[in-house]
């Protein structure tokens, strides 16, 4: 991970309790991503409404599916989406891991597939678009998630951030952030924890409102999503 180390100033084993007590940004960030998520939430709700319908309609199981992931601090908290796979999504990714070693490769590295097996019809263009992601606005209301920020982990892949976790652990993971304008799936993960890296040490409002400008057309072209 040299390009993160080039970029990090202050490794997680030398930052106190303190110094991560309170998530990046504090009251005034906090105040930004509940007022944006509520008017997110006003202004998205037809359309919100009609993709839980075709989830519902088109495929068997729950509409939603909450997967546990890492906040701030440390803590766990079930991550929301629209589901975009089949119920018995792990059973299908655990045989197809198995029986392709260059996909197993593949998840090692990244944590995606290009070709995912387990994702139905609707959850590929709910993917492409980014509009699996919608109901995450719920956890950013409850204080789970910010509006931007990192890319919310698995105890997994915290564990490939290495020293750089402290950064990720100050900060509410994000429903959009550095990563995703800037190629998402088509960059490195040492890339993407650089990009994590980037954003806790240097954090302003402005530039919270820039990478939402710039997320609007990263998400209608589609830019690095599967």
């Amino acid at each position: 991970m040299k390009s993160a180390t080039r970029s990090a100033e202050t490794p997680f084993s030398k930052m106190t309790q303190a110094e991560i007590a309170l998530p990046t940004g504090g009251l005034v960030k906090r105040s930004f991503d509940i007022t944006s998520a509520a008017l997110a939430l006003l202004l998205f709700s037809p359309l919100f409404l009609m993709i839980a319908a075709l989830v519902k309609f088109s495929d068997k199981g729950p509409i939603f599916y909450g997967h546990s992931r890492i906040g701030h601090n440390g803590r766990i908290f079930k991550c929301l989406k629209f589901r975009t796979m089949a119920v018995n999504g792990d059973e299908i990714l655990r045989n197809f891991l198995r029986d392709n070693p260059q996909a197993a490769e593949e998840w090692k590295a990244t944590r995606k597939l290009k070709f995912d097996p387990r994702v139905t019809v609707i959850g590929t263009v709910l993917r492409k678009l980014s509009l699996d992601e919608l109901p995450q606005l719920f956890n950013i209301i409850r204080g789970e998630m910010s509006v931007v920020g990192p890319r919310p982990v698995v105890d997994e892949e915290l564990n490939l951030y290495d020293s750089f976790a402290g950064f990720y652990l100050k900060t509410r993971p994000g429903l959009t952030g550095l990563w995703q304008i800037s190629g998402r799936n088509d960059v490195s993960y040492e890339t993407r924890i650089a990009f994590d890296t980037q954003y806790v040490q240097n954090w302003t409002l402005i530039g919270d409102v820039m990478i939402i400008v710039k997320t609007i057309p990263a998400v209608c072209l589609a830019r690095g999503s599967y």
